[in-house]
């Protein structure tokens, strides 16, 4: 059975929701909003990006893009995540295969860069680095990684959409 990555449909939004709850209910970190996180940016219209990883014809997986803010006004920049794959399918690639894509299709898009939050040794394999211009305020440095696509690496601090602070 293949696996098929493509843009999200209205039809995915309840699966994409589940996927999401049900991959961060088992997660370390975790503000266990991250399925509303989702719908919060869509009705904002600030969901830049939103694909899923579908198999056998059901939605396991899914990756969002989002607009940031950096203080220097550097414009262009993105954040990753959340990004969910369901318990069942985790560490089969399908985690691997959407970050690939949604950066190949951010690149192609013109943006500058992208900021994530989360495990330095699963990011950097897709060219992620520490973040030692930008910063996201009350973050461990070590957690907070970039990938800048330009000569000209903005400085300041990071400011993500107000849907990361729903509840």
């Amino acid at each position: 059975m293949p696996l098929i990555l493509r843009k999200e449909t209205p039809e995915d939004y309840s699966a994409i929701q589940m996927v999401t709850a049900e991959a961060f209910r088992q997660a370390t970190h975790t503000s266990g909003t991250e399925h509303l996180i989702i719908a919060a940016l869509r009705d904002a219209g600030e969901l830049t990006i939103s694909l899923v990883a579908e198999k056998a014809g059901s939605i396991v997986g899914h990756v969002a893009i989002s607009p940031v803010r950096i203080s220097d006004g550097t414009p262009g920049w993105y954040g990753l995540g959340p990004i969910a794959v369901a318990p069942e399918w985790q560490k089969q690639g399908i985690g691997s295969a959407l970050v690939a894509k949604v950066l190949a299709e951010l690149r192609s898009s013109g943006a500058a860069g992208c900021v994530v939050l989360g495990e330095p040794e699963f990011y950097e394999r897709f060219g992620f680095v520490t973040a030692h211009s930008l910063i996201l305020p009350n973050v461990p440095p070590e957690y907070f990684q970039i990938i800048n696509w330009q000569n000209k690496e903005p400085k300041g601090s990071v400011t993500f959409h107000g849907a990361f602070s729903v509840e």
